[in-house]
């Protein structure tokens, strides 16, 4: 029996979800199937990056994609967009073009609905492929990579030093970019999409479609993009693998990632 009305759960998916090694493990499956609530992905990741694990937990409805710059529907195995926020291809081209300038070692990436480009696949862009098991498409041509292209949803700039991961945001941040919003997924990644866009935007959204009420809803995070998302829940559960200031924001302190913790959690503290 539940002990609370839980209508829908919306979960991040890296970090959280989904344990270090990318995937959703069959025990962490299992539990978050038999609790029988709806859930719904709310990840940076691309569409195409979230469908193994949408088809492993046998998800229906809304799914959120690139930080909320996408939520949709999978009708017949087909992307079926509900609502949509892009950047601006002149803004993304000054981004581009700046940080190949004055960052030439952070790797530089971006998407658009179907497709993730690089032009340079290098040990960063391995380390991505191999969580998400997701090729990229390879533009040789850099002036052509770097004109960035049209209904680009985000911009992913990966980094393995920490100092120069700060440099970075500093630097992008000093640009003064109205029409963006950049922010730290994880450690090794700093991600750009649009201004309009955050995880709450898409959890507001299928929260109104679906007359939610704010005590009906629950969520899992760990990094500081979740923010928004956990504070627009009413039982936001954070993992043990959590950036330790994204921890305040916690309702509860579920296991890790590598813990199954979001199973965990929903039948520990939503259901009984």
């Amino acid at each position: 029996m539940q002990t609370r009305t839980i209508k829908r759960i919306f979960t991040d998916m890296d970090g959280a979800l989904l344990n270090s090694k990318g995937q959703v493990s069959e025990r962490n499956a299992r539990r978050i199937r038999r609790a029988d609530i709806p859930i719904t992905l709310v990840s940076a990741r691309a569409p195409m990056e979230m469908r193994e694990a949408i088809e492993l937990l046998g998800l229906q409805g809304p799914q959120v994609g690139f930080n909320g710059g996408l939520i949709y529907e999978v009708v017949n195995h087909q992307i079926r967009p509900l609502h949509t926020k892009i950047i601006f291809k002149q803004t993304a081209a000054t981004i581009l073009q700046a940080v190949r300038q004055h960052f030439q070692q952070v790797s530089l990436s971006y998407y658009d609905l179907n497709h993730w480009y690089c032009d340079t696949v290098d040990e960063r862009i391995c380390y991505e492929y191999d969580l998400t098991h997701q090729a990229p498409t390879q533009v040789h041509d850099e002036d052509c990579f770097l004109s960035a292209c049209d209904n680009l949803f985000k911009i992913m700039m990966i980094s393995f030093e920490e100092e120069e991961m700060q440099d970075l945001q500093t630097y992008l941040n000093s640009l003064g970019l109205t029409s963006v919003t950049i922010l730290r997924s994880g450690r090794f990644y700093l991600e750009i999409t649009s201004k309009e866009v955050r995880k709450s935007s898409g959890i507001d959204y299928i929260s109104r479609k679906e007359n939610l009420k704010k005590e009906e809803t629950a969520a899992f995070g760990d990094g500081h993009n979740d923010i928004p998302m956990l504070e627009m829940v009413g039982f936001p559960i954070v993992m043990a693998n959590a950036f330790k200031d994204v921890k305040a924001y916690a309702f509860k302190i579920t296991k890790s990632n590598d813990e199954d913790g979001v199973g965990y959690g929903i039948h520990r503290y939503l259901v009984s």
